[in-house]
């Protein structure tokens, strides 16, 4: 999943070598091997081979993980969809599935259903479900962090190497790990918008980075999808997140710069019909919030300091739930408004 998404996780960062790479050409196993992209603690997907070397564990595939419309599969009956963005919606899901954005159509699709997110609270339904997982995050306004040649490398039929299978090229099968990062670093820097590598050999750069720096957001966006099948998956029903479409606290809903506006490191609250829950994608945690706690937390959120939410609750109730907050490693409150005291 972490070479799906660009998604680090809980994997460390800084190896020294890739920790999976898919090869769609079984005859680029000898030349990868012999490079030190790999190591013992690697794994490598091929094409029908299994088994152990005396360095990386390789995985046998059937079918692929690069093109949608394609189901991949291995031992012991694992098998996953893929699929392109723009025909998700009206799919069935039969399992679990990946979803890619392939072209610019798929990424002009999963911009406006962000922005009907964003703005009426209404998520498309197939980005919510549990076993759906949309790949590539990174270049879809993740940002890159933990991404890149240490994660996840991509080997294509003849042998060009990058991040992802819509990846731009950064070199050839057999390369050094240190001059396929250094391509990578290289095109990031001169990109706008993080990520310009993982979808690059799909979409024209100039189309996702001006998709991108008109929402800032995608980043929170993102982290709701997640937190959201994350509660759908202990079969809960999420009705509303505050800040897309809606807020606990109706006061707090023409703010003209709420603080929570675009960092996706802050915590989410999502509720159903009973209960309010807070999510925080740092630490893939999701817990439940009585009302007048969840709403104290929602004025942090918006407001970014106990200063400024002292207009909507006494000073007393935010500190005390800032202080259970970070009594749990989760900050409600923006470090720059914090630090300037705004």
């Amino acid at each position: 999943m972490s070479w799906a998404t660009g998604s680090a996780g809980r994997f460390p960062r800084g190896r020294g070598s890739t920790l999976t790479v898919v090869l769609e050409n079984p005859e680029h196993l000898p030349a990868l091997l012999a490079s030190d992209v790999v190591d013992n603690a690697t794994t490598v997907f091929v094409p029908g081979r299994s088994g152990r070397t005396d360095g990386p564990v390789i995985v046998g595939y059937e079918g692929s993980l690069s093109e949608p419309g394609a189901e991949f599969s291995h031992d012991p009956g694992f098998y996953l969809q893929i699929q392109a963005y723009g025909i998700s919606e009206y799919m069935s899901v039969v399992g679990p599935t990946l979803v890619r954005v392939a072209n610019s159509t798929d990424f002009e699709t999963y911009l406006r259903d962000a922005d009907r997110t964003r703005h009426e609270g209404v998520f498309a339904e197939f980005l919510t479900n549990p076993v759906i997982q949309l790949a590539d995050l990174p270049a879809l306004g993740a940002g890159p962090e933990g991404d890149g040649p240490s994660l996840r490398l991509h080997v294509g039929r003849t042998g060009e190497v990058s991040t992802s299978p819509g990846g731009t090229r950064l070199g050839t099968v057999g390369e050094g790990l240190d001059r396929v990062a250094a391509e990578w670093a290289r095109i990031n820097a001169e990109g706008t918008q993080p990520c310009a590598v993982c979808l690059g050999g799909w979409l024209p750069e100039p189309i996702r980075a001006s998709g991108l720096a008109e929402r800032p957001w995608l980043g929170r966006y993102l982290a709701t999808l997640h937190g959201i099948r994350d509660l759908r998956a202990r079969g809960l029903d999420v009705t509303g997140v505050s800040g897309f479409g809606g807020r606990l606290v109706a006061a707090l809903r023409e703010l003209p710069e709420p603080a929570d506006a675009v960092d996706p490191a802050l915590p989410l609250l999502l509720w159903t019909d009973d209960a309010v829950y807070a999510h925080s994608s740092s630490h893939g945690r999701s817990f439940k919030l009585d009302r007048d706690i969840a709403e104290l937390a929602e004025i942090l959120l918006v407001c970014g300091s106990v200063e400024a939410g002292a207009r909507f609750a006494d000073r007393e109730s935010l500190e005390r739930v800032r202080a259970l907050f970070d009594g749990a490693g989760i900050g409600l409150c923006s470090g720059v408004l914090t630090r300037t005291g705004k």
